[in-house]
């Protein structure tokens, strides 16, 4: 179903959400899990994903099969199992072990803007992806991920810069993805020029006092 997004997100079937902000332009595909979520304008997650204690910026591209931020089991203690926890689950105690539960939700994962998440990839717990970057598909990131760096493997390794240097300082200044709707719909054509000429287009033109 080609579905036009507009201020509202769009949440498709089978889908459970906690604790969950989303902002507009937003769409959350089939059968995702996510709990403890702030998700950015304009980013998406595709079929199946699992997204708990996570800040996602704009414009993030989620495909399927991603797990985000999987939650730890106390590794310290006698035993993993988690009745030590969910002690009310087992009949074992009147309350939770609220302190372990407060520590890992404060284990926080955050993309960055203009993100790509690829198939099956695991970001965990408390991993800062940069703005631009790309992660591979089955990829398993355990360490923060430079800002527009593609990486790969088991466990992530950078691959390439999608950019050079100088050109990401200036895309990362530029901020377009802070542009409002109505001026990303006007600049439309211009997403599709080389990046040396968007950078040098807008890159301390005025671009910055334009969106306010």
């Amino acid at each position: 179903m080609n579905k036009i997004l507009g201020k509202e997100p769009y949440i498709h079937e089978n889908c459970r959400l906690y604790q969950t902000v989303l902002g507009q332009y937003t769409e959350i595909d089939g059968h995702n899990y996510l709990e403890n979520v702030r998700m950015g304008d304009f980013s998406y997650t595709s079929p199946f994903c699992i997204i708990q204690n996570a800040e996602i910026g704009k414009f993030a591209n989620i495909a399927a099969m991603v797990r985000i931020g999987p939650t730890a089991h106390p590794m310290d203690r006698p035993t993993l199992h988690h009745f030590t926890y969910r002690r009310i689950k087992y009949g074992l105690a009147p309350t939770d072990d609220e302190k372990f539960f407060h520590w890992r939700g404060a284990q926080k994962v955050f993309i960055g803007h203009d993100t790509w998440i690829g198939h099956g990839a695991v970001i965990m717990p408390g991993v800062r992806i940069g703005n631009g970057a790309v992660v591979g598909s089955g990829a398993v990131v355990t360490k923060d991920v430079a800002p527009y760096t593609v990486v790969a493997g088991v466990a992530a390794k950078p691959i390439k810069g999608r950019f050079p240097e100088d050109t990401v300082k200036k895309l990362e200044e530029i901020r377009w993805w802070d542009w409002p709707y109505e001026l990303i719909k006007e600049r439309l054509d211009d997403f599709y020029l080389p990046i040396e000429e968007f950078t040098e287009k807008y890159f301390r033109t005025g671009a910055i006092e334009d969106t306010k």
